[in-house]
């Protein structure tokens, strides 16, 4: 569709796990422009999953120096940033970063999340968010505590805990500020800071920042930077942004973000809630229950690593055929799993292998596992919300294979709608920019304006039943796994004896 010559254009900037990913696009949704540049995750110990946010900064900024040389660049109207939660970063009272920041896949902070949520009953908790929403690693407090334990001199420095969507904001604007759906699990259904939360760790209320509404303008971009002056869209968290990215924004619509983790979620304005789920506090007439599991694309890529095969000839490799009822079967839980389980100290297996097994089996393996890893968060889903999810909306870097969002559909007996734009974070961002902005004015019409679908996939009723009876055998093997796992932990805390 052809842009008017007075068509405000919008920007939505997605600092994810693997890749910052930025969009430039019109009201009608014509992409004018994108940018891709991945960023590294380091783990230099057990547990450990860090980042440098001088990278997502470079690639961020790279992206505005070359939306600044299109022909459309000054009718930009407004920028919108979303990013990776729950990822956190210490800076000091001039903003800047003290260390790397620690990801959302981080599980060190583990035991101190378990000594957190002994200090405040299920009920006090619940009473406080809203909802029965887990401290667990990767949670704000979790993060001090083990900060404030294992790096002292840092923990004392700090005067900023940032998400790295409010670094990079706070890099254009000068600004320091957040929203109230990035700190789920700090608020409660007021949208602000819950006091019995926070007070759990010394020092939490003055180092987290003041939170604004996620369509509210920020500030603008400071001078000497490209897009100067701009407003800039306060934003929330990713699997938000990405909610609005696939389309969906109303009452019982279902989604399914597939990246480096699964991301899922329903809109219903029924609070019951379930143990594992997010509930997040009512924005906009939105309540969203929301599950994200620990390891999605994550999974392909560490077989990819391991076969020494690029992601692409492994997807080849998995299109001959159907999952069979003797095929392998894989739990993806390599670095432990979050909703609905929220157990750090599960492990990820192969089971049901043979002399026979091929790198194509343990393929098929591997995707199927991370569909039934979003089957039991969608099950939970469907009882927080007390609805029943027959079509989900489907996008991420992980849905571009066909492949994939076939064996998704077979495992989930459901229709996977898939979305056009592959980059649906950034897509929600410049949703929200656009809304911000005062040029688009309600979110449900931005979305159907904006996003468009590409192809719906339907499950296949035999392939369904096969996935139905793995699915239990699936859920008996983490449970049975558990002591085997508990036991090699504590086989690796063991020192052995030395004569002498």
């Amino acid at each position: 569709m052809p842009q008017s010559a007075t068509a405000p254009v919008f920007i939505g900037v997605d600092i994810g796990t693997t890749t910052v990913k930025a969009v430039m696009a019109g009201p009608n949704g014509a992409r004018l422009d994108s940018y891709a540049a991945v960023h590294a995750t380091t783990r230099p110990e057990p547990g450990a999953a860090e980042q440098d946010p001088a990278h997502w900064m470079r690639s961020v900024e790279a992206a505005m120096v070359q939306f600044a040389a299109h022909p459309m660049a000054s009718r930009v109207a407004a920028i919108g940033i979303t990013s990776q939660v729950n990822t956190h970063l210490f800076c000091g009272t001039d903003g800047g970063p003290l260390g790397l920041a620690l990801t959302w896949q981080d599980t060190r902070p583990a035991a101190a999340a378990a000594l957190l949520e002994a200090r405040i009953t299920p009920e006090a908790r619940a009473a406080a968010l809203g909802a029965p929403i887990p401290i667990d690693a990767s949670h704000a407090l979790a993060r001090m505590a083990w900060m404030g334990q294992t790096r002292p001199d840092l923990w004392n420095q700090t005067a900023h805990v940032l998400l790295p969507k409010d670094f990079a904001i706070f890099v254009l604007t000068g600004m320091v500020r957040s929203d109230p759906i990035s700190a789920v699990g700090l608020v409660g259904p007021d949208l602000s800071y819950a006091a019995p939360i926070l007070d759990l760790v010394p020092r939490a209320a003055s180092v987290l920042p003041s939170l604004s509404d996620p369509l509210d303008i920020v500030g603008t971009v400071q001078p000497g930077r490209p897009f100067a002056g701009v407003p800039v869209a306060t934003g929330t968290m990713d699997a938000w942004a990405g909610m609005f990215g696939l389309g969906v924004a109303r009452d019982g619509q279902a989604m399914y973000l597939s990246g480096t983790s699964e991301v899922l979620g329903v809109i219903s304005d029924h609070r019951r809630g379930a143990e594992g789920i997010i509930t997040f506090p009512e924005w906009r007439r939105i309540t969203l229950h929301a599950g994200p599991t620990q390891s999605g694309g994550a999974s392909l890529a560490w077989l990819s690593g391991l076969l020494s095969k690029n992601i692409a000839a492994l997807v080849d490799l998995a299109r001959p055929g159907p999952i069979l009822g003797t095929a392998p079967l894989f739990l993806p839980h390599l670095d432990g799993e979050r909703a609905p389980l929220w157990d750090a100290e599960s492990r990820g297996v192969f089971a049901n292998m043979t002399g026979s097994t091929s790198a194509a089996d343990l393929t098929r393996a591997v995707m199927e596992g991370v569909a039934f890893s979003a089957r039991m968060v969608i099950e939970a889903l469907e009882e927080a919300g007390q609805t029943s999810i027959q079509t989900l909306r489907h996008g991420g870097g992980g849905a571009g294979s066909d492949i994939w969002c076939q064996i998704r559909a077979n495992v989930l007996g459901r229709s996977m709608e898939r979305v056009t734009s592959p980059e649906t974070g950034a897509m929600g961002a410049l949703v929200m920019a656009g809304c911000a902005s005062g040029e688009m004015t309600d979110l449900v019409e931005a979305t159907q304006t904006l996003i468009s679908k590409d192809r719906t996939f339907e499950p296949d009723p035999a392939a369904h039943e096969i996935a139905n009876h793995r699915y239990e055998a699936f859920k008996r093997l983490y449970r049975s796994l558990g002591p085997v796992n508990a036991t090699l932990a504590r086989a690796s805390t063991v020192k052995p004896q030395v004569d002498g």
